[in-house]
This record gives C-alpha cells, sequence and structure tokens, in this order.
C-alpha cells in the first residue's frame, strides 16, 4: 500500500466519517491500522505514509481529524512531526502509536504537543478506543502511565521507571542516541533529522558525557544495546 489515500477507503467513496491519517514507517503496521480503523462505520483513513514530509503534505492536503503518529520515521523524526503538527494551530489532533518505552517517550510525546500515546504491542486491542477518546477531546494513556503520573504529580509513588541515565538526554539526544544505536553515520543522521553534521557532533559528544561514556565505541555499543532492548 503506498502513500497517500487508501483505495477503497470512505473517503474514496465520499462517504462521510471523521478523518484519519497514519504515519508510520512500516507498511504492515499501516496497513493494520487501515484495517482496524476501515471496520468502523463512522472512521476512515484519509491517507498514509511513512515520511515526515508526506505526513505534512497530507496533512495540509486532507486536513484530518486525527493523526496517528509513530516516533521512528522513514525520514525525520516523530517527536518534531508532533511539534510541527500542534504548532498549526488546528483541529487536527495527535496519537502516537510506538514502539518505544512508554514510561521515557509518553510524557516527552505529551508535551510535544500529541493527545495521547498508545504502545504498539496494545494497539490491536485498544487503538480504536484511544482514537475515540482523542477524538472526544480527552487525553489517552495507559492505565500504568496514567497512574504513575498521578503518583509523580502528587509527589510520591515508585521512582520512573526506565534507565534512569537516559532520561537524562533531551528529546533530541534521545533521538541522535536512537539512529546511532540503528547503525547510522554523523552524516546520516544530519540527513534525516535535517541537521548539520557539527551538531550531530555536538549531540554526540553531549550524549557521552551525560552517559558517562569515554569513547565514539562505548557509544555505539550502549546505543545499539538500547534500541535492542526497545524491541
Amino acid at each position: 500500500m503506498g502513500e497517500g489515500l487508501v483505495s477503497g477507503s470512505p473517503s474514496a467513496r465520499g462517504a462521510s466519517g471523521r478523518r484519519i491519517l497514519i504515519v508510520d514507517d512500516h507498511p504492515l503496521v499501516r496497513a493494520g491500522l487501515t484495517a482496524l480503523i476501515q471496520a468502523e462505520p463512522d472512521l476512515e483513513v484519509c491517507g498514509e505514509t511513512g515520511a515526515f514530509q508526506g505526513a505534512l503534505d497530507l496533512f495540509r492536503e486532507r486536513a484530518p481529524d486525527l493523526a496517528v503518529v509513530d516516533l521512528s520515521l522513514a525520514e525525520g523524526s516523530g517527536i518534531e512531526l508532533v511539534r510541527r503538527l500542534a504548532a498549526h494551530g488546528s483541529r487536527t489532533r495527535v496519537l502516537v502509536c510506538s514502539m518505544h518505552d512508554e514510561s521515557l517517550f509518553a510524557q516527552r510525546a505529551l508535551h510535544a504537543g500529541a493527545n495521547g500515546y498508545i504502545a504498539k504491542d496494545e494497539a490491536t486491542s485498544h487503538v480504536i478506543e484511544a482514537i475515540r477518546q482523542v477524538l472526544s477531546g480527552k487525553v489517552y494513556l495507559s492505565g500504568r502511565m496514567t497512574e504513575r503520573l498521578l503518583q509523580s504529580a502528587a509527589g510520591g509513588g515508585p521512582a520512573p521507571h526506565g534507565p534512569p541515565a537516559i532520561r537524562k538526554l533531551s528529546d533530541r539526544e534521545i533521538e541522535v542516541f536512537d539512529l546511532i544505536g540503528r547503525g547510522l553515520s554523523a552524516s546520516r543522521i544530519a540527513e534525516q533529522l535535517h541537521l548539520s553534521v557539527k551538531t550531530i557532533e555536538a549531540h554526540r559528544a553531549k550524549i557521552k558525557r551525560k552517559l558517562n561514556l569515554t569513547s565514539a565505541g562505548e557509544l555505539t555499543r550502549c546505543a545499539v544495546q538500547w534500541v535492542l532492548e526497545q524491541g
């Protein structure tokens, strides 16, 4: 299934429904989400893509009611895409659907402007519930993440879950760290994130300092291990 309008969708037939844009760099994931959404009589997929710029183009062209966005894209950054969509000031709401650790990324996604976060391993059974909740004007999080945020706001409860050192990294540093772990060179990371190589090298230096790493090899090994743990 290629980028653009979903073949055979209600949009293509001219039917009315709440319009959903799917942004994910895995075609099979897009196909699965499309099938779940298209089965709902009042929801329709108005477009799908795996690319950052493609998402912005479809967003402007199709004016969706909601965008379902992955944090890992073929080009660019999912968090940055969420920021761009939120900054547009439109009525479009954003639901992040990602394989990344909810305890580490959900709050970052909300701060960027998302209206909900659902883990991919829960999407099959809960994505329609999440979509409807976000479309109704509410925020969607898993029960465990909601409880964790409430405990944190109350000043009690367990310490935040996840690797403490990784939590020191900024959103951009985590994006760079993730791409290092996926085997990309500094020049390729710069191209994907639309930054200069000099900026990427500066981020690499900051990451090494924050994680107490002394060499590029240590940074790569640590990043690869983290990516593997993310699934």
